[in-house]
């Protein structure tokens, strides 16, 4: 298992963010975390790139306890985040962006290499590529968050809300660029609201509701299912 939560509790002050949750993401898998606003779910990602600290339990990445280790680590490890927000340098330029994704690596073919597919992946970035990223659509802004966490090389890529703030049309569009990073063997921890979105290209899910886990599996047994469908769906 790639990556394995196992009875986190967090506290903000007196309030329970999260309370005795465990969740796991395989090898290459791709996993969807669905609830509403307020539910958790960037506290878990915030915990995972040890952004907050943990009350109790344990998290594991690739066989090693990252709990109380310092992001600059986790991320060297493989597990890169795109925050909710997407939270670009909005005065640097579109390639500085994207540089700074690999600033901690020293593989400088890999690098160039790596470039080339985010380019060919997102040609628009290519073509704006000396513009500065605050000057770009929400959409485009969304590509570049994703081209420049692809930079880092992740193992395991966590996207929190990809979605917030897009367009229908933008919004489905973001189905075939997670399943292409996923056929390039980079697992996906996906958090959210919208969930149609989530359940079309996760193979896991888990649905969070006030800080605890009320449903886990297979993704197909979410779509049929009676809370899936009334708590989130309109059924």
């Amino acid at each position: 298992m790639l990556l394995k939560m196992q009875n986190v509790t967090i506290h903000y002050g007196k309030a329970v963010a999260l309370e005795n949750v465990s969740l796991e993401v395989p090898e290459g898998g791709i996993v969807s975390i669905i609830g509403a606003n307020g539910a958790g779910k960037s506290t878990i990602l915030k915990a995972l790139s040890g952004l907050i600290p943990i009350i109790s339990g344990e998290i594991f990445f690739a066989n090693r306890r990252i709990d109380g280790l310092n992001t600059f680590d986790i991320v060297k490890m493989g597990l890169v985040q795109i925050p909710e927000g997407r939270r670009l340098f909005p005065y640097l330029t579109v390639l500085n962006n994207l540089k700074l994704g690999a600033c901690l690596r020293r593989d400088k073919a890999g690098v160039e290499k790596d470039l080339k597919e985010v380019y060919d992946c997102f040609p628009i970035l290519r073509e704006r590529r000396n513009q500065n990223a605050g000057t770009l659509s929400g959409g485009e802004q969304q590509m570049l968050a994703i081209g420049r966490s692809l930079m880092s090389a992740p193992k395991l890529l966590a996207m929190d809300e990809p979605s917030l703030a897009l367009s229908p049309k933008m919004v489905q569009s973001l189905v075939p660029v997670i399943k292409h990073i996923h056929s390039k063997g980079v697992a996906i921890l996906l958090v959210e609201q919208n969930v149609p979105l989530a359940l079309k290209v996760s193979q896991q899910s888990y649905a969070l509701q006030v800080g605890k886990i009320i449903l886990s599996g297979p993704t197909e047994s979410f779509k049929n299912n009676e809370i899936v469908k009334k708590a989130y769906l309109g059924g």
